[in-house]
């Protein structure tokens, strides 16, 4: 029931108060990213967690001047990787052998399947399947936020292209999918601050099959 009353709790902050969120909740937040499922646990993905002032005002044109990017304590950018290797690929079993210490020639069948699955896929569709795994990372990075009391905001709504060319992510084969401000409301300046949170009914959002 806590992980429900932190959910109750959150909502998508409309006005940040500026002050800065303790190093071990970001730790912890980035941690719950970190440890998501992803498939295979391939990670095709990685975050990007600002805290430079001046960067952040940079930033907040490129998202439509929201206000929270300029009064957060951090902006975590979630990219994507833009393609999905061979080389990758064969970086992603070279650890998983040596970490799990197994000799590489139990992993090569599963590492041929991957490269041959990939390998007849387009760079785009790639991209896409990279960003569903970044999604996933976001989605328990938001829910951290939540447990650690720390407001949170999913954003969409940002020019990709160009916060990856500010960012240097179009050069490293990455590609911004969703951003998050974290940092503390303004209760003062936020107006839906005390509105309530509207979700559809259990009832009229699953569909049981029993």
């Amino acid at each position: 029931m806590e992980f429900l009353e932190a959910l109750k709790w959150r909502y998508a902050t409309k006005r940040m108060n500026g002050n800065e969120v303790p190093q071990e909740k970001v730790d912890i937040i980035l941690e719950a990213a970190r440890l998501a499922p992803s498939s295979v646990g391939f990670q095709p993905f990685h975050i990007v967690a600002i805290k430079n002032k001046e960067l952040l005002a940079q930033i907040q044109p490129i998202a439509n001047n929201q206000p929270q990017i300029a009064k957060a304590s951090h902006l975590l950018v979630f990219a994507a990787w833009d393609d999905l290797t061979e080389e990758q690929i064969n970086e992603f079993f070279e650890r998983t052998a040596r970490e799990r210490n197994l000799p590489a020639e139990v992993l090569e069948g599963f590492r041929s399947n991957m490269v041959k699955i990939f390998g007849g896929m387009t760079k785009e569709i790639k991209f896409e399947i990279a960003a569903r795994q970044a999604f996933i990372a976001f989605g328990f990075a938001l829910a951290a936020a939540a447990i650690e009391h720390v407001d949170a905001t999913p954003m969409g709504g940002f020019n990709g292209p160009e916060l990856d060319k500010l960012l240097g992510l179009d050069k490293q084969g990455m590609r911004s999918v969703v951003i998050m401000p974290i940092g503390y409301r303004d209760e003062a300046e936020d107006p839906i601050v005390k509105m309530k949170k509207i979700r559809r009914s259990k009832e009229n959002l699953v569909i049981e099959m029993n």
